[in-house]
């Protein structure tokens, strides 16, 4: 394989490495849980001779799903990098969670790699290929990243190879079903006892030829007379398709003419055309049978990924500025070119620590290499990124991940990915990039976590390590985000589902040795009078020695929303003496900040001060403050005090087909619709304003409302009176809850 790319040693179970930029492919793995991304993995490594036995997920055996909590879920949870050697090319195949939950996951995937693999299991309904799926093929298709199909599970599935055809040409073809196209038609055996044909080969549409796989290897044959006229169709249409995509004009004169075009061509037109991300070709794959050295259609698939998908010298850079934000020159996929890197996912070893998965768009990463690490954070849809951090370190051991195992490196060449360890304070989204030029490449985007988790440390031992868990579990996870909420004082961890909030719990509780109980989210409410009222305080006490003496008497009334609090003073005469005025108002704001009736903070209301007493020796700062606190709570009782609840704007994008069902949910949430609007590909944006205590769990409800293929975002608007039945029922809930709960 020479300078490109080279086995390493011990063959299976080895990791390959690449001297130049033209020997990568980076390839995502996209598609829905279930679908078979991982079992295609260890297919792929089989056939490539990475291991030398594919493992199952229903064992816990794969070599990508190597995490405890992956194991005991029999699913991934997390991206995983198995690189691959396959005609002297290095192949890293980068394996996605297919949840909605860890979606976080797969823009990770998305941005380290330059083609997607879009896995589609027969077994499936057509929902299945939805939401998610859709949305990131809709990503690709933006930067125009080259997309294949891969149909799996067709020889356990009811649903003929016809029938998933059309459901791919249709979720991923568009306005354009001839851009989704098969290149190897599906060969079945006989039926068996439980009605599901085996998988025993594939008819190459291009060569003509039948690969058999039935006997356990690959072996070619001419198709059968009665194969023919099926191939034929098939064929031509391909070859139109193919051709249209490729813009070879000359080609398709020749074509239209009846000239048969040799397969060297079509080739040619083929790879041109997948690489130019304007065709889609669908391929079957199935693992190996008991035994076998391969599966069926992995040969053909890593034919694929070598030859039509591109390298990392084709791929649209990142954008990229100074640290201070001025725009920088895109970087130049050069090995000898200066460094741009970025740390793609971050994960933490028990015996190691911190470890930085790295994508390098320029230059060459080298252990030892003294380099500038800069980070602004991902932003979340519109909230604030997390805190900026720039720091000089030096680069540890490079490694090349193989699941849980890792290789020695001695470089990381520009197009291809590595681990770091211990590099620094590195969070995912960071910029590595020479110390004496340092840049910045812009943050992908991740979706607002929506799902809040309340949490508290289970024991004493807990508390001091569960900052500097969460501190970690953060940058580990941008689709995480932290919040301690002063107003209820919970430590809160905003997650995109319930998955999502398991598996940081179990991270918590594993990785770190935190034990922490989850408790009831606290929407925070607020308290104001619902009409006018006095007050009169007095704190009078004289038991020997220096006594304490002041009275006040005021008047409070409500005010419009977002007003807060207004005193205002109209004492005549210098009954309450000047100095002890802001006294009053001190005692006041701080018993409006401790709340009334239900411990929630006092707002929109005027505080008037219109008369008093003092005493030359008596009175004093501490006493008036006192009967100001007191003044406030007198009035507050001779009125009803009104609960407020945060009321959010929500926008929600769903399907046309979803509108009437949302609508309907959110105005039984207490929700006001105030609009709708069209948005393309047949879907209507919903606004609405729905108190936040009745959206706490919209994340959950929303996917099953619209089977996963709804979105929602939301803001604060304001505060707006609770109705008053619903009011009873919060004091119900929180009556034995802490103050301000």
């Amino acid at each position: 394989m020479g300078d490109k790319a080279h086995a390493h040693p011990g063959a299976a179970g080895g990791a390959p490495t690449a001297g130049h930029p033209s020997a990568v492919r980076n390839v995502v793995l996209v598609g829905p849980s279930g679908s078979g991304k991982t079992t295609l993995v260890e297919a792929l490594a089989l056939t490539a001779g990475a291991v030398n036995r594919a493992g199952r997920v229903e064992d816990g055996a794969t070599v990508s799903d190597y995490d405890g909590i992956e194991q005991r879920r029999r699913r991934s949870v997390q991206l995983s990098l198995i690189p691959v050697a396959w005609d002297g090319c290095k192949i890293n195949l980068l394996d996605t969670p297919g949840y909605a939950d860890f979606v976080g996951e797969l823009r990770a995937g998305l941005r380290a790699a330059d083609a997607a693999l879009f896995v589609v299991s027969a077994a499936q309904d057509a929902a299945s290929v939805a939401a998610t799926t859709r949305a990131a093929w809709e990503e690709c298709a933006l930067v125009g990243m080259p997309r294949a199909i891969v149909v799996t599970h067709l020889d356990t599935a009811r649903t003929s190879y016809r029938e998933m055809h059309r459901i791919c040409a249709e979720a991923f073809g568009g306005e354009d079903p001839d851009a989704v196209l098969p290149l190897y038609l599906p060969v079945l055996g006989p039926e068996g006892a439980d009605g599901h044909a085996p998988l025993t080969g594939l008819t190459g549409l291009l060569s003509r030829r039948i690969l058999d796989y039935s006997s356990g290897e690959r072996a070619e044959r001419p198709p059968a007379p009665d194969q023919e006229e099926p191939l034929r169709e098939a064929r031509d249409r391909l070859i139109e398709g193919i051709i249209a995509e490729s813009e070879d004009e000359s080609l398709m004169d020749r074509y239209l003419d009846g000239e048969d075009i040799d397969v060297a061509t079509l080739i040619g037109d083929l790879e041109r055309a997948v690489a130019r991300g304007s065709f889609h070709p669908v391929l079957t794959a199935a693992p190996a049978a008991e035994g076998a050295r391969q599966g069926i259609g992995t040969v053909e698939l890593l034919e694929l990924i070598t030859r039509g998908f591109p390298t990392p010298l084709e791929r649209t850079p990142p954008v990229v500025t100074t640290p201070s934000g001025r725009p920088r020159p895109a970087p130049v996929c050069d090995p000898d070119g200066p460094l741009v890197a970025e740390v793609v996912k971050t994960a933490s070893d028990p015996y190691v620590g911190r470890v930085s998965l790295v994508r390098v768009f320029s230059g060459t990463l080298r252990p030892d290499d003294s380099v500038h690490l800069c980070g602004h954070g991902l932003d979340a849809a519109g909230h604030a990124p997390r805190p900026d951090h720039e720091a000089e370190i030096r680069v540890g051991a490079l490694t090349s991940p193989f699941g849980r195992r890792q290789h020695p490196l001695d470089r990381c060449v520009a197009g291809d990915l590595a681990c770091v360890a211990r590099l620094g304070g590195a969070e995912t989204g960071d910029t590595l990039s020479p110390a004496d030029d340092p840049v910045l490449i812009e943050p992908w985007s991740t979706p607002d976590p929506l799902l809040p988790l309340a949490v508290r440390a289970h024991g004493k031992a807990d508390e001091d390590k569960l900052s500097q868990g969460l501190a970690r579990l953060i940058a580990e996870d941008p689709t995480l985000r932290l919040e301690q909420n002063p107003d209820t004082g919970q430590v809160v961890l905003w997650c995109l589902g319930e998955a999502h909030q398991e598996v940081a719990l179990e991270r918590l509780r594993d990785r770190y040795g935190v034990q922490v109980d989850a408790e009831p989210h606290l929407v925070p409410l607020r308290e104001t009078f619902a009409g006018r009222a006095a007050g009169r305080g007095r704190h009078v006490k004289q038991s020997g020695g220096h006594g304490q003496f002041a009275i006040c008497e005021i008047e409070v009334e409500p005010l419009p929303p977002g007003s807060g609090i207004e005193f205002i003073d109209k004492v005549v005469g210098g009954s309450v003496p000047r100095q002890f005025i802001p006294s009053v108002e001190k005692g006041v704001r701080a018993q409006a900040a401790r709340g009334l009736a239900a411990g929630h903070p006092l707002v929109d209301v005027r505080v008037t001060l219109l008369d008093g007493k003092a005493h030359s020796v008596d009175s004093s700062d501490a006493a008036f403050q006192t009967a100001g606190a007191l003044a406030l709570r007198e009035a507050a009782s001779d009125t009803r005090i009104q609960l407020l609840e945060p009321v959010c704007e929500v926008s929600v994008l769903v399907p046309d087909d979803y509108v009437g069902p949302v609508m309907s949910d959110l105005s039984g949430r207490r929700g006001r619709v105030v609009g709708t609007e069209q948005s393309p590909g047949g879907r209507t944006l919903v606004r609405a304003e729905v108190p936040e205590i009745e959206v706490g769990r919209y994340a959950v409800d929303l996917r099953s409302l619209s089977h996963g293929t709804g979105r929602f975002d939301r803001a604060y608007a304001r505060h707006e009176a609770m109705p008053p039945q619903v009011a009873d029922r919060v004091r119900a809930e929180r009556s034995d809850g802490p103050p301000g709960a």
